[in-house]
C-alpha cells in the first residue's frame, strides 16, 4: 500500500483526480465522479481513458484515445496540481492499465482508491483476460479497492457470493493477499438491509449498513461511490470515517433518484439531492455541528457554574455533589425510559440496538459510578426530585410519548455530548482527585465512540430522513435539552445560597 490509511488531512479543499471513462447522460463515469467530488467537498479534476456512447439503456459504442494522449494529460493535471487522491475506474484494457500503472510510479500520489471496473451489472466480463490480468497487477499500487459482489469474486478467484458472509469472507482474503483495503459491497444481494464492508489488510472487518432504497435509478452507484470515499478520505483523513459518510450521502442520493427525470432506462442517483435541500450544507454531520454551534452560549454559561469549577478542580463540597448524584439517579430513570423510546421507533435494527444497549447502560453502569459515590442508598425513593429535575425529566418523557423518532434522539443528544465535553476537557486531573472516577467516565473510549455514535444518528436522521418541519423539531428538542442541562447544573449551587 502507497499510503497510510489515516494522514494529515488538507487545509483547502483536496483536489481529487478521477481516471475513467465518460457517460455523456451524466449519470455515470467521470461525470458522475465530478458531481460525487463537488457534491462531498473536493475540487473535481480529471483524465479520460475512453470515450462512451451510452445512455441510461446501454452502451453503443466505445472509442479508445491513445495511450500517449492519456499519459499526456495525466502529466498535464500533475506537473500543475498538488494531487490530493486519485481515483481510477474505468481503464478498459490492458495498455490503459499499464499506462496508469506506469504514471503513479512515477508520480506516487498519497492516496489512490481502484474502482475495479469488470464485471457488468447483467454479470458479463468486461475485460478480456489480458486487461483482467492487468487489473489485478495494478492493484498492488492502491491503497483501497471498491468492487462490487461480482468484481470481488473475481479479483478472489472465486465464483460470486450469494450471502453477505461469503462476501465479506471473500474482501478479507482479498486485502491479505492483495495489501490493500477492500470496501466490499453488498448492493447485488437481496435483503431489506444494504451491506458495506471496509476490510483492511490485517483481517479488521467494519461493516457498515442501511436500509435498502427501493429504485431502478442506480446508474453510476459505483463510480460514485468510490469517488465519495477518494474525496472524504483526503478530507478527514481517516478512512472508516470516509467509509461511513459515503454510504450515507450515497444513500441519500438514491432515495432522491426518483426526482429526477432523466433517460427511460435506469437513471441516475441524485447527486446533489442533499446539497440542494439543506441550502447549501454540504454534508449530515454539520447538521448537528451547526446545533452545538448553536448552544454556545449555554455551553460558556455552564463552563462558568461553580458545581462545574468545583467539579473539575476537586473543590466542589461532597454533600452538594450527593445531593446532585440523588437527583442525577431520579434523572436516569426517566433518561433510560427515553432511550428506551427511541430503541422502540428506531428504524434499522442497528439503531433499535445501540439506544437498547444505551438504556441498560444509564441504569446499570452509570448508577453503579453513582453508588461509588453515595454508596447503596443512591437511588432510593424517598429522594424528592427538584423542581428542575422534574422539569427536566418531564421533557424527556413527553418527546419520548408525544415525538418523532427524530425529535426523541435529539433530546437525548445533550446528554451525551455535553458531559463528553466537560469530561473530556477536565479529565487530566493530578493528584488525589475526589472525582476523578466521574470525569474519566464521562471522557473514556467507550463513552467518546458512543457519543460520536449518537451524534452520526441524529445527524444522520435529520439530513436524509426528516422533512424540514421535522428537522426544525429536533433542533427545537435539541436546544431545550441543553438548557435543560444547565439548569441541571446550576441547581446544586442555587440550593446552596438558599
Amino acid at each position: 500500500m502507497s499510503s497510510a490509511l489515516n494522514a494529515a488531512t488538507p487545509t483547502t479543499p483536496p483536489n481529487v483526480l478521477s481516471i475513467a471513462g465518460t457517460d455523456p447522460t451524466g449519470g455515470a463515469g467521470i461525470q458522475a465522479d465530478l458531481k460525487s467530488i463537488s457534491a462531498n467537498g473536493g475540487f473535481g479534476m480529471c483524465a479520460v481513458t475512453a470515450l462512451i456512447a451510452q445512455n441510461t439503456e446501454g452502451v453503443r459504442s466505445i472509442n479508445i484515445p491513445p495511450v500517449s494522449f492519456l499519459r499526456e494529460q495525466l502529466d498535464a493535471v500533475s506537473d500543475d496540481v498538488q494531487i490530493d487522491v486519485v481515483k481510477i475506474g474505468m481503464l478498459g484494457t490492458s495498455e490503459i492499465t499499464g499506462t496508469v500503472a506506469t504514471w503513479l510510479r512515477d508520480i506516487k500520489p498519497a492516496k489512490v482508491v481502484l474502482d475495479p471496473v469488470m464485471v457488468a451489472t447483467s454479470g458479463d466480463r468486461l475485460l478480456d483476460q489480458d486487461a483482467e490480468a492487468a487489473v489485478l497487477e495494478l492493484i498492488s499500487q492502491v491503497d483501497v479497492i471498491t468492487p462490487n459482489v461480482p468484481e470481488l469474486a473475481v479479483i478472489a478467484g472465486a465464483e460470486p457470493a450469494t450471502v453477505w458472509d461469503e462476501t465479506v469472507g471473500q474482501a478479507v482474503d482479498v486485502a491479505k493477499r492483495f495489501d490493500v483495503a477492500v470496501l466490499a459491497k453488498g448492493g447485488h444481494l437481496s435483503g431489506d438491509t444494504a451491506y458495506d464492508a471496509l476490510v483492511l489488510p490485517d483481517g479488521t472487518v467494519s461493516t457498515i449498513s442501511a436500509p435498502r432504497v427501493d429504485t431502478k435509478n442506480t446508474h453510476g452507484t459505483g463510480c460514485s461511490l468510490s469517488s465519495a470515499v477518494a474525496t472524504r478520505w483526503a478530507v478527514t483523513g481517516d478512512l472508516e470515517t470516509a467509509v461511513r459518510q459515503s454510504k450515507t450521502w450515497l444513500t441519500e442520493a438514491l432515495r432522491h433518484a426518483d426526482d429526477l427525470n432523466v433517460g427511460r432506462g435506469h437513471g441516475p442517483v441524485h447527486h446533489f439531492a442533499g446539497v440542494w435541500d439543506r441550502g447549501l450544507t454540504p454534508l449530515p454531520e454539520d447538521i448537528a455541528t451547526q446545533w452545538w454551534q448553536d448552544i454556545a452560549e449555554i455551553r460558556e454559561d455552564v463552563d462558568r457554574l461553580p458545581f462545574v469549577l468545583g467539579l473539575a478542580d476537586g473543590s466542589l463540597d461532597p454533600d452538594t455533589f450527593t445531593w446532585y448524584v440523588d437527583q442525577d439517579a431520579i434523572y436516569l430513570n426517566g433518561y433510560s425510559r427515553t432511550l428506551a423510546a427511541a430503541s422502540t421507533k428506531a428504524p434499522t435494527q442497528e439503531e433499535q440496538m445501540f439506544w437498547a444497549e444505551a438504556a441498560h447502560g444509564a441504569l446499570a453502569e452509570e448508577l453503579e459510578l453513582h453508588r461509588s459515590f453515595a454508596g447503596e442508598d443512591v437511588g432510593r425513593t424517598d429522594v424528592v426530585p427538584s423542581a428542575v429535575t422534574r422539569a427536566y425529566v418531564d421533557h424527556l418523557t413527553a418527546t419520548a410519548a408525544v415525538g418523532s423518532y427524530g425529535e426523541i434522539i435529539a433530546a437525548i443528544l445533550p446528554c451525551y455530548w455535553l458531559y463528553r465535553d466537560i469530561g473530556t476537557r477536565f479529565h487530566d486531573v493530578e493528584g488525589d482527585h475526589p472525582y476523578r472516577a466521574w470525569l474519566d467516565t464521562y471522557s473514556d473510549a467507550a463513552f467518546d465512540e458512543a457519543t460520536d455514535r449518537a451524534i452520526a444518528l441524529v445527524s444522520d436522521y435529520a439530513a436524509n430522513h426528516a422533512t424540514a418541519e421535522e428537522r426544525e423539531k429536533m433542533r427545537t428538542a435539541f436546544y431545550n435539552s441543553s438548557w435543560h442541562e444547565l439548569e441541571f447544573f446550576a441547581e446544586p449551587t442555587r440550593r446552596l445560597q438558599h
